[in-house]
């Protein structure tokens, strides 16, 4: 599905993501971690990732962004406190992934309705699907 490029991508802007606010936590980390189990990257190589990041590489197919926001939507929820600074810059990273705002703002509004603030893959694909077609 992912190239190895894409999967260190894919971690990397996590990292900086949970980065952004000065304060990587340990909750974050772990979920970083759990997330590059599943796409079959190692502890070490998340190390190497935190100390120097990875190059970019933009996802295709479109699906494969709405995942990668949605993980990013339950990185910055990880610690159940949502900073505008973290707001901002999901936004930003939404938009640069190519994701159309409305259904950024959509989401980001709705994930109040869940607990956790976990929202269901099938809500998420719906608002997607809602502001493309």
């Amino acid at each position: 599905m992912y190239s190895k490029e894409e999967k260190l991508s894919l971690l990397s802007e996590m990292i900086q993501f949970a980065k952004a606010d000065k304060k990587f936590k340990e909750q974050e980390y772990n979920f970083i971690l759990a997330v590059a189990s599943q796409l079959g990257v190692s502890k070490q190589e998340v190390g190497v990732l935190i100390d120097n990041g990875s190059e970019k590489k933009n996802l295709q197919p479109e699906s494969q962004r709405i995942l990668q926001f949605h993980r990013l939507v339950l990185l910055m929820n990880i610690d159940q406190e949502t900073s505008p600074l973290e707001v901002y810059n999901i936004k930003d990273m939404g938009m640069k992934m190519g994701l159309r705002p409305e259904a950024i703002d959509t989401v980001l509004k709705k994930m109040h309705d869940y607990p956790n603030k976990v929202i269901p893959p099938k809500e998420l694909v719906a608002i997607f699907t809602k502001f493309y077609n």
